[in-house]
Parts: C-alpha cells; sequence; structure tokens
C-alpha cells in the first residue's frame, strides 16, 4: 500500500478487551479491516498488553499501518484526563512501569466505588464487573456500568455514567492518578508521540481547556486529538484551530469500545476539514 492510500482512513484510538473495550485485539483488527481502515491506533487504557497480539492481526489482516498505542490516565488540576501514546515501543520499561503504576491502584478504587454504590442500596457490582474483566487491575467504571446495565438499573451505559459514576454522583470516587509531565515523559522515552485526547469530553470551562492545552505544549506534547468520536463538528474545527494556533499537530480517532456502546465505530473516526490548513500527526508515524 502507498503512503498516500494508508492515509485513506485513519483511526488512531480505539481499545480491546485488555482494558475497557469487549473485543480481543485481534477481533478489533478484523472489524478495523471490514471498514476499510488503512492506519490503525490500538490504544488500550494504562496497558499494553494487547499490543504484540494487534501487531500481528493487522498483519493478517493486511491493514495497511499498525501503529502501536497506549492511553494514560492522568490528573491535572484535580481534573481526570487522557493522554495518547502513538508509536511507542511497547517493550519499554519506563513507559511498562509507568502504566502498571496506575493499573495498581485501579482495584482498590473499583473496592471503593462498590461500596459507595452499596450505600444507595446497589449491591454486588465488584464481584459482577470483575466477571466481565479480563484483568482486575483493569478494572474500570465501563466494566460496572456494562453490569450495572445487566442489572437492570439502567437501559445504557451512558446512563449508568451520568446518573452513577461521575463526580457528584454516588458512585464516584477521587482517585489519584499520574501527572501530565509524568505521561509525556513515559511515552517520549519509549519513543512515542503524546496526544491530548478528546479535549471536548472534559468538564470543565473553555478558559481551563487553554490552560490544559497551553501546559501539554509546554511540557512537550505532540498534539491535541481534534478529530474524535465525542466531538461534534464545531468542536473539530474550534481544537484544530487551537492546535494550529498552539504549533501543535492534530489526531483522530473513533474511541471504539464496543460495536453497541461507542457513538462512533471503528473507521468512522471523524475527519479534519480540509480547508483547515494542519499537520496531521499520522504524517509522523511512517
Amino acid at each position: 500500500m502507498s503512503n498516500n492510500n494508508i492515509f485513506n482512513n485513519i483511526d488512531l484510538h480505539s481499545h480491546s478487551l485488555f482494558s475497557d473495550g469487549v473485543l480481543s485485539p485481534s477481533d478489533v483488527a478484523k472489524r478495523a479491516k471490514s471498514h476499510h481502515v488503512t492506519m490503525w491506533a490500538l490504544s488500550d487504557h494504562d496497558c499494553v498488553d494487547g499490543l504484540a497480539e494487534a501487531q500481528q492481526a493487522a498483519e493478517n489482516f493486511a491493514i495497511g499501518k499498525f501503529v502501536p498505542g497506549v492511553e494514560i490516565s492522568i490528573e491535572w488540576n484535580d481534573v481526570a484526563i487522557h493522554i495518547v501514546g502513538l508509536n511507542i515501543d511497547y517493550q519499554n520499561e519506563t513507559l511498562k512501569n509507568g502504566v502498571k503504576s496506575i493499573r495498581d491502584g485501579r482495584f482498590a478504587r473499583a473496592e471503593r466505588m462498590s461500596k459507595e454504590l452499596e450505600k444507595v442500596g446497589i449491591h454486588g457490582v465488584l464481584d459482577g464487573a470483575l466477571k466481565l474483566c479480563k484483568n482486575p487491575n483493569q478494572i474500570s467504571r465501563a466494566h460496572f456500568a456494562r453490569f450495572m446495565v445487566s442489572q437492570g438499573v439502567a437501559k445504557t451505559t451512558s446512563q449508568i455514567f451520568e446518573n452513577y459514576l461521575v463526580p457528584g454522583k454516588p458512585g464516584y470516587v477521587d482517585h489519584k492518578w499520574a501527572s501530565l509531565e509524568d505521561s509525556i515523559n513515559w511515552i517520549h522515552n519509549a519513543g512515542g508521540l503524546a496526544v491530548l485526547a478528546h479535549p471536548g469530553r472534559y468538564k470543565v470551562s473553555g478558559t481551563a481547556i487553554l490552560r490544559l492545552c497551553a501546559d501539554f505544549k509546554d511540557l512537550g506534547g505532540d498534539a491535541i486529538e481534534a478529530g474524535s468520536g465525542s466531538h461534534s463538528n464545531e468542536q473539530i474545527r474550534s481544537y484544530t484551530t487551537l492546535a494550529n494556533y498552539l504549533g501543535l499537530a492534530v489526531s483522530c480517532g473513533s474511541d471504539f469500545h464496543s460495536p453497541k456502546e461507542s457513538k462512533v465505530d471503528i473507521g468512522n473516526a471523524p475527519k479534519i476539514p480540509p480547508e483547515l490548513k494542519h499537520q496531521g500527526i499520522w504524517e509522523k508515524l511512517l
């Protein structure tokens, strides 16, 4: 496949069952191929364990370019933020130790979440969520939400998040993640590029987003995920313009987790409007 064809359908943000997705890395690759993805990144939360399988599957399905990735959970000014690392060496010990330190705190958080839900009459969530999780240290709010839907607490995982698992709701607990500086350093140490994931999802003011993007730039960040499955067309234009202003590249990804749950399926990552002159992070991934 020529370089030009590799850029036909880019999706640089997706998840497998190694974090909070529902498909194996091989099945994500198969779905990406069936949706004509030509450059694909698997970027599981705080985990690189599925990347070897994903890379082999990408070769088996003849996906033009596989990009090994990771999505790191961080905390910035008391706000939970995600940083995607692209084109990483997933055998790098600094990165592996860094994301392991994050995973080690997930189970303790899950125990606290379950106790909070018990206070409002919702029992057995931890045990139920663990049955949906490949690794107990990878347990996430998504696993909680899926189990709670199965128990009839709400009809959709989105409703569970809105009513139980976000700040101010009964199942949410604070947790100390890595720092913005840590995440960028781990990614760069592994030879990768650091991307601020889906900025439109963070429940902060426009001024705070500007500060976050400026801090990200100052600490050596590489790109903003302007084209996200979470973003409206207006947000895509806004974050592309902001990236250009800060001298950052742009990225795009569906943030695919599940055929039933995700707002955007893999391969349908929003495109950056061509009239907005920009540098695509994908140009640095060949």
